[in-house]
């Protein structure tokens, strides 16, 4: 096989509630897509370039990328050749329990690639301990006090204010995620502003980054982890979150987040 289609993935299971890490070695571009939760990851090898809302990025070994909750971003090899990074997804709740400590109110990442060699250490122990064979859940929690709090003391801030999207794309935006598994069509959703289906899809297309199809994929994507995260079976979870078929969601779930539904699950249960 060659290399332009490398891709190993492991979900690990962590040894913290809240937390999940992920190694990958991969030459595959990832269409743009967003998580729940917070992720912060360092490369270890390679080069890695992605599109997002914060601006370029491109990463090279010993950086450290993030990506904030609900952010859409793509991920891209660089000079098309293999790279690994280990990824690490916090949930926004074990977040806002430690500001709420320290700095109350709600806090982004402001940089989507850094070279910071201490934060790259705190995420490397961090990873180191929450795969390890015997996880001590003690280290593991003052291990992420330590490098969570670094990350938001160097490079949080308060949400900046931004211009949101038209009210048309916003009413688009509303109904696919409050209901990702219900169908819907260009012209229901252009109808909610009353304007044509045209305009809706540039309208959205340039608000959003990515089309109200590829959108609504995503926010399925999104809920069904979440099922599988509450111990949905993936067949109960291709159902509950509109897929046609189970084989369609485990084709979407891999393009999106680089590993199987069964994986997933097992890594969360």
């Amino acid at each position: 096989m060659g290399t332009e289609k490398r891709h190993e993935a492991r979900h690990h299971r962590a040894g913290l509630s809240g937390l999940e890490a992920m190694t990958l070695a991969s030459a595959r571009t990832f269409p743009r897509h967003g998580h729940d939760q917070l992720g912060i990851g360092v490369i270890v090898a390679g080069g890695h370039r992605s599109w997002s809302g914060r601006g370029p990025v491109e990463a090279l070994a010993g950086d450290v990328i993030t990506v904030n909750p609900g952010e859409i971003h793509d991920g891209a090899p660089m000079r098309a050749e293999p790279r690994t990074w280990r990824m690490l997804y916090v949930e926004p709740h074990l977040l806002d329990d430690l500001l709420r400590e320290t700095r109350p109110g709600r806090v982004e990442i402001t940089c989507p690639a850094v070279s910071d060699r201490a934060l790259a250490a705190h995420i490397t122990r961090l990873f180191a301990e929450l795969t390890a064979p015997a996880p001590a859940p003690l280290a593991i929690e003052e291990t992420m006090v330590r490098a969570l709090t670094y990350l938001v003391s160097h490079y949080g801030s308060r949400p900046v204010p931004r211009p949101g999207p038209p009210p048309c794309v916003s009413r688009a935006l509303r109904r696919i995620e409050e209901a990702p598994e219900r169908p819907t069509t260009l012209a229901e959703l252009a109808g909610l502003s009353g304007i044509g289906r045209f305009q809706l899809l540039r309208g959205f297309s340039r608000a959003v980054g990515t089309t109200p199809h590829a959108y609504l994929v995503q926010q399925r994507v999104r809920l069904a982890r979440r099922l599988l995260a509450a111990g949905r079976n993936p067949a109960e979870a291709a159902v509950e979150s509109g897929f046609a078929e189970q084989s369609h969601m485990t084709r979407a779930f891999v393009r999106q987040f680089g590993v199987t539904p069964a994986r997933t699950r097992s890594a969360l249960a």
